[in-house]
């Protein structure tokens, strides 16, 4: 997979400066140019609602608004940019940890410390392969990809259609 980040606008979201720094450093490598940096889940919110990005990257543990609630108030129907490909950075990456990331609606979890190549390739998959989204009374967020139909059923409460294909379902 080859992307050219040049024209894609990138906000990082992490109480880490340091972190905040790798990761800019790595993307600006990359050929982006439009990369913003947020503290905070709160800060982090204000820049989307303003920059309108084309992906965002969050860490999950900050003070004032974490990582989760942050993609919880994003995937809101009425959040400004509900759709916005995720990808949740944590040096917590248990199961469980990974598996909440993914009921909250990320694209991608990623373990720190990150490597360039992981942040690239999630970054490329994001752009170039979109995942359509799922609303559910219990989910908003893309859809799952390449699980079987039980457990995506348990994973988000998803009822199919004869094809496998995800529906919505409620009001």
């Amino acid at each position: 997979m080859t992307l050219s980040l040049h024209d894609i606008s990138i906000i990082v979201v992490d109480d880490s400066a340091y972190m905040r720094r790798i990761i800019t450093t790595m993307l600006r490598s990359f050929g982006a140019r439009t990369v913003l940096e947020a503290e905070d889940g709160v800060d982090g919110i204000e820049k989307i609602e303003m920059n309108a990005p084309d992906v965002v990257v969050v860490d999950w543990v900050m003070p004032v608004l974490d990582g989760a609630e942050m993609v919880r108030m994003i995937r809101t129907p009425s959040f400004s940019q509900p759709y916005v490909p995720i990808i949740m950075v944590s040096g917590h990456s248990e199961r469980r940890r990974i598996q909440e990331a993914m009921q909250l609606g990320v694209n991608h979890f990623l373990r720190k410390p990150v490597s360039a190549r992981s942040l690239y390739d999630r970054i490329a998959d994001c752009i170039l392969n979109p995942r359509p989204f799922v609303r559910t009374p219990g989910y908003f967020g893309p859809e799952p990809r390449e699980i079987k139909r039980a457990e995506v059923r348990r994973f988000v409460g998803v009822v199919l259609d004869d094809e496998g294909k995800p529906v919505e379902v409620g009001g």
